[in-house]
């Protein structure tokens, strides 16, 4: 396929806190083609060539003006909404849809291999690390302009998503034969625990009491924690994003520093029975993913929503299918 790599997966109660995920910076290898052009800034386009291609030189030397923060023109082809509209819809009817340009920031761009055994369209594989927002084809494009010639993507792998890695990454092979082997046990052994990746935010722990006041919704008088007082050296503590902790550190939920008070503003734990133990409720088990007659598998169905987004949602602009 044209796209592939990391993409974390959120089931159950975990989907509460993918918003907390959306910013994180994102990691990619591109293959970038020179001496074309694309109508979709990548090789699903049609592509016109151009006469100038130029050498490996000199697509390093233009390296360090798409460093840092720069101003990035979306391609037509994307999910952005323009007058109500998604801007493809407008380029697939053969209008030319006008894309405000956005704020992105390049942390890492490096030449990984350059291939020139076809002098009118070498290859260049380089490693990308930028903000949540960037759009790849978009940096091969403007790539190809700042060498005085054209670009476009030819292939992607995004190698990390915030934390995750595709090094810790599960194929969907390998899902399926966990599923076929042991049911929905058997994919549970690839979950991760609700808060990873979510480190960064500081944490407090609640009492019993307290994680039963939460998950009522009511707000809870915490002192701050060492991680919380570290925080708040570069950030006011009114708002303050925190991870709520049970004592025995598991994720009750996120909450935000209100009026010298914690307010819960996503909680993982659902109210029911409290565990006699530590005070905690149980959360519901989930229903167990099955797919109807002719449907596709939940995994499936699962990329599928993911590509096929309702329209108040924007898809990870940094994928291609965005």
């Amino acid at each position: 396929p044209f796209a592939t790599g990391a993409l974390p997966l959120f089931l159950g109660h975990a989907t509460r806190l993918a918003e907390y995920h959306l910013g994180a910076p994102k990691a990619y290898r591109a293959t970038i083609c020179f001496g074309a052009a694309s109508t979709t800034d990548d090789l699903e386009g049609e592509l016109s060539p151009v006469g100038e291609v130029p050498g490996r030189a000199a697509v390093e030397a233009a390296f360090p003006s798409l460093r840092g923060e720069i101003e990035q023109r979306p391609p037509a082809f994307s999910a952005i909404q323009v007058g109500g509209r998604r801007a493809y819809a407008a380029a697939r009817a053969g209008e030319t849809p006008v894309l405000a340009a956005r704020r992105v920031t390049i942390h890492r761009l490096e030449m990984l291999e350059w291939d020139g055994t076809d002098p009118a369209r070498p290859l260049a594989v380089v490693e990308v690390e930028c903000s949540a927002g960037t759009y790849i084809r978009a940096l091969a494009r403007d790539l190809g302009g700042a060498v005085g010639s054209a670009a476009y993507l030819g292939s992607l792998v995004r190698t990390r998503s915030g934390p995750f890695s595709i090094d810790d990454a599960v194929t969907l092979d390998e899902l399926r034969a966990a599923a076929a082997e042991a049911g929905p046990s058997g994919v549970a052994r690839f979950l991760r625990p609700l808060d990873s990746g979510l480190e960064s935010l500081p944490a407090v722990e609640l009492d019993a009491a307290q994680v039963r006041a939460v998950v009522e919704g009511q707000f809870v008088r915490v002192a701050p924690s060492a991680g919380e007082r570290v925080a708040r050296a570069d950030a006011p503590p009114e708002g303050l994003v925190l991870r709520l902790l049970a004592e025995d550190g598991k994720l009750v939920g996120i909450g935000r520093r209100t009026d010298g008070r914690v307010a819960p503003t996503k909680i993982v734990l659902d109210r029911g029975e409290p565990d006699r133990d530590a005070g905690l409720t149980r959360p519901a088990e989930p229903p167990a993913a099955t797919a109807a007659p002719g449907s596709a598998e939940p995994v499936e169905a699962s990329l599928a929503s993911e590509l096929d987004a309702p329209e108040s949602i924007d898809p990870d602009p940094a994928t291609p299918d965005a």
